[in-house]
Parts: structure tokens; C-alpha cells; sequence
């Protein structure tokens, strides 16, 4: 049996069901395109028809669709190879007009090392698009405020029960599926306002029996607010251990999830001893959890569940009455309010790491506290430079790593001669590619007899080249009067000439 939801999907806007409003709207904003040319942000909860809307809207205007799912390819390059291309191009096939639309499902899901630098580019895209851009999203807050300010927003709401109703009624007609009204309604009522769920959830009851009825319902708990909320006051006032572990089957959201979610809240409930006792039974939850991501062995999951839950359930004394307000993860936020500055550090670590020849993790948690230190507030300003020029930082990056302001003059003459210094390098490293090679010959037979001349000179030159080459850790981080040429030993330039490697010895 076919896929219910792709089968009867709209193909036209006036099919879409329950957000009349919504649907006009985006009619509206596509026939008058050509006066504002501005992107769409399509946005609401999961299964509310906003992708089918933009596919219809694409078949009522007769353009063609592009589409790119952000949960798939979400790095800056993919965006401007695909979504990119295709906002800027037309085709010959679409009509007189020349338009196609591109859709970017999922645009709330950029997340990760994978999007460096993908939401800036998809901000980028539709301000520059000349063709007309669809951007759906669950979550709209999810998305940067620069994109959200550069597109019109178009919200679809829940879909009300006599809305999805007549769907489902409709559907059951053209299956020849018999059916009872109250088990349509039970269907809609369990949704919580997901069309594309109660679909789904007539589909599957539909294909067990020959006529629906209302005992035929059995429908999942939808992941929603109001679930958790639930599943918190049975752990931690209600149920006892047994109760608390199988309230957990019909929670929606993984162990790691549900740990964060019962540590911020049981404080609120539980004190004194009984809140040790359950921080020692999270804490024993929080190793099993890291047992699995060392080992991906999720069948470490269950132990994990059972510490949570039973564990802080049977650590509960006495009657919890009342209601407690409840309250997301404070986690969550802090994440949020630190994405910015964690990307700036992975994307260092990774430049460091491949560098250096070490894991990006080592980098982060070794190589990088060093650094800030050795280098705090550029005050060792030649070391400071090196290591600028060693992982090619630029002014965000230097102001990362020493603490200082990105905007000083201090650090943007930093960068500065951490430029000159790479160019300068490429040129002394590149051997006799830029010279003559006739001119080499010349200097090989000058050379033949002059054994105490080339000493003299090597020792000269050491003084001055050793300072863009391997230097003691004393002497780069000595004084800024020049006395750092004294602790260079004698050997040095032999080494340099020998140990090619570049890294952290660069300015070291």
C-alpha cells in the first residue's frame, strides 16, 4: 500500500486544509514577486502542510521547483552551488516568465560544525536571489535574525479537528475504508493538530481492520510540552520506581534529552538528602551516557534510562504535592547564547589540529589554553604574530585566542605582518622557483673555496633568520629588546635546514 501522505498531498493551494489565511498569503506573495522580490519564510509546527503549500504554490504559478533539504547538505558550499545557482538562474521551460521557485526545507537546521558559515550564506542567497525563494522551518526563532529580517514570514498554524476531519472522511471515501465518525474525531483529537500525523495514523489502523471504529484507535503519544511536562511529575512526585522507568517508553525524546530535563528540574521538588541521592543516581546516568558515545554501543542506553528514572524516583521521601513549575533546560539557552564563540573555537582547533598533526579534541582541550596563554592580551607580540601567521587567524581569531578586542589597532597590525610573514616565507621556501636556475650554477662554483667566508656568514644570518625559524620557548618568550638572539643555540639553522615540519615549533 502506498504512502497515504504522498498520495493525497495537495496539488493545488486551494487543497491545502485548515490555514486559509496562511495559504493566501503566500499566494499574494508569489503574483506580486516581480514588485518586492523579497524571499518567504514559510514557518509552524511539524505535519501543518507548509512544504505541500510551496509545492502547490509552485504548480498553481506553473514554475518549476528546486529543492534543497537543510538536514541533508547544509555547509556554505553546497547552499551556493545549489540554492545559489538556482536563485539566480532561470529556465526556458517555465512558461513566459522564465521563474522557477527554490525551496530550502528544514531552514531552521543549521546546527554543527557542518554549517560553519551555511546560515550567513543562505542570508546572503535570498538578498541577492532573482528567482523567488521558499524558506520552511519549524522553528522560526531558530534562524538567525538577519535572515528572518530579509525575508516576508508567513505562519501556518496548528490544523484544527474540523479541519483534518473532512480529510481523513475524504480519504476513507476513496480507500473504501468503512469507517465511524467518532473514530475520525479520536483520530484528529490525538494529533494535537498534525495533519500529516493523523494520516499517517489512519493508514496504519486502516490497513488491520475491515471497518474503522473507535476501539480500532490506538495512536501514539505525540512528542509535545505538555508530555514532558507529564512524564517530570511522574518521576519526581508521583510514581515509584517501576512506574517512573515505563513512563519513560512513552517519552519522545532521547536519554541524552531526558537527563538535562530531569536534572534542572528535581532541585525544585527534592532537598536534603533525597536530592543527593538523586544527583548520584543522574551522575551514574551521565557515565553510562558517556560509555555510549566513547563505544557507540546504544545498548548502554537502557542503564542509562534506569538510573534517571527508577534511580530518582526510589530516591524520593515522602509525598510530593502542589504544582511545581517546570521549566526547559537551562543548557539548552546556554548553548544558544554560546554557539557564536564555540564555532570561532572549533574552527581554530581544526586548523590547529591538522597542523600539528594531533586530533581535533587534543587541540581544543591542550594546544589551545597554551596558546592564551603564552599569547594573553598580545603582550609577547612577536610570539603572537607567529602564531597568527602559523594558523593563518584572522582578526576575530587572534582576538579569540589572546583575549584582546578584534577592532584594536593592536591586533589588526598583528594580522597585518602575520600576512607579510607567510608571504615572505613562501618566497624563501619555494627553493629556485622563482629564479633562474642558470644563476645557481653560478653561485655553486663561487662558493667551492670559500669554506670560512660561508661560516662567517651562517653566523651572522642566524641572528636574523632565527626569528622565522625554531627558537627555545626562553627566548620567545623573553623580552622584546632583541636580547632573545642570545638564546639561540648554534645548531639551530643545521635543524631548520633538516626538520621541514611547520606547527606550534614555528613560533616556539
Amino acid at each position: 500500500m502506498s504512502d497515504w501522505t504522498e498520495k493525497y498531498r495537495p496539488t493545488t493551494l486551494s487543497e491545502v486544509r485548515g490555514n486559509n489565511k496562511a495559504r493566501d498569503a503566500l499566494e499574494e506573495w508569489a503574483e506580486t514577486w516581480d514588485d518586492h522580490r523579497d524571499a518567504a519564510i514559510v514557518h509552524g509546527s511539524p505535519g501543518v502542510g507548509k512544504t505541500s503549500a510551496a509545492h502547490a504554490l509552485a504548480s498553481d504559478m506553473g514554475w518549476p521547483v528546486m529543492e534543497l533539504n537543510a538536514s541533508d547538505s547544509r555547509g556554505a558550499d553546497v547552499i551556493e552551488r545549489v540554492a545559489g545557482e538556482a536563485s539566480k538562474s532561470g529556465t526556458l521551460s517555465a512558461g513566459g516568465t522564465g521563474r522557477r521557485l527554490v525551496i530550502l526545507d528544514e531552514a531552521d537546521n543549521f546546527h554543527g560544525n557542518a554549517d560553519y558559515g551555511g546560515s550567513a550564506e543562505v542570508t546572503r542567497v535570498v538578498k541577492e536571489a532573482n528567482q523567488p525563494v521558499v524558506l520552511v522551518a519549524n522553528e522560526f526563532y531558530d534562524m538567525s535574525k538577519s535572515l528572518r529580517n530579509a525575508c516576508e514570514t508567513i505562519e501556518f498554524r496548528d490544523v484544527s479537528k474540523r479541519s483534518i476531519v473532512p480529510v481523513l472522511r475524504d480519504i476513507c471515501r476513496r480507500e473504501d475504508v468503512e469507517y465511524e465518525d467518532e473514530a475520525l474525531e479520536k483520530i484528529a483529537e490525538s494529533t494535537s493538530g498534525d495533519l500529516r500525523s493523523a494520516v499517517n495514523d489512519l493508514q496504519a489502523v486502516a490497513e488491520q481492520t475491515d471497518k474503522l471504529t473507535v476501539d480500532d484507535v490506538v495512536t501514539s503519544q505525540r512528542d509535545t510540552t505538555e508530555g514532558i511536562f507529564d512524564f517530570l511529575d511522574t518521576v519526581i512526585k508521583e510514581a515509584d520506581a517501576e512506574g517512573a522507568l515505563r513512563a519513560s517508553y512513552d517519552v519522545d525524546e532521547n536519554p541524552d534529552e531526558m537527563l538535562n530535563w530531569i536534572e534542572d528540574n528535581v532541585p525544585k521538588d527534592y532537598e536534603g538528602g533525597e536530592l543527593a541521592d538523586a544527583y548520584q543516581y543522574l551522575s551514574n546516568a551521565d557515565r553510562w551516557l558517556g560509555r555510549v558515545r566513547s563505544s557507540q554501543n546504544y545498548s548502554f542506553w537502557r542503564y542509562a534510562t534506569d538510573n534517571m528514572t527508577a534511580g530518582v524516583a526510589a530516591s524520593r521521601r515522602g509525598d510530593k504535592g502542589g504544582w511545581t513549575r517546570y521549566g526547559p533546560p537551562s543548557y539548552w539557552s546556554k548553548l544558544g547564547r554560546t554557539k557564536g564563540t564555540r564555532n570561532t573555537r572549533d574552527a581554530i582547533a581544526e586548523r590547529v589540529a591538522e597542523r600539528e598533526g594531533t586530533s581535533v579534541a587534543t587541540a581544543r582541550r591542550e594546544i589551545l589554553p597554551f596558546l592564551s596563554a603564552m599569547t594573553h592580551h598580545c603582550k609577547n607580540r612577536e610570539l603572537t604574530v607567529r602564531m597568527a601567521g602559523a594558523y593563518e587567524l584572522d582578526e576575530s581569531e587572534v582576538s579569540f585566542v589572546t583575549g584582546s578586542g578584534k577592532s584594536t589597532n593592536k591586533v589588526e597590525s598583528i594580522v597585518e605582518d602575520a600576512e607579510e610573514r607567510r608571504e615572505k616565507q613562501t618566497v624563501e621556501h619555494s627553493g629556485s622557483a622563482f629564479f633562474n636556475t642558470g644563476d645557481s650554477s653560478g653561485d655553486d662554483n663561487q662558493s667551492a673555496g670559500s669554506d670560512e667566508s660561508d661560516e662567517s656568514a651562517t653566523n651572522e644570518s642566524t641572528a636574523g633568520e632565527e626569528s622565522d625559524g625554531q627558537e627555545t620557548l626562553a627566548a620567545a618568550s623573553g623580552s622584546d629588546d632583541g636580547g632573545s638572539e642570545s638564546g639561540v643555540e648554534e645548531g639551530a639553522t643545521e635543524a631548520d635546514e633538516d626538520d621541514d615540519q611547520s606547527g606550534l615549533s614555528d613560533f616556539m
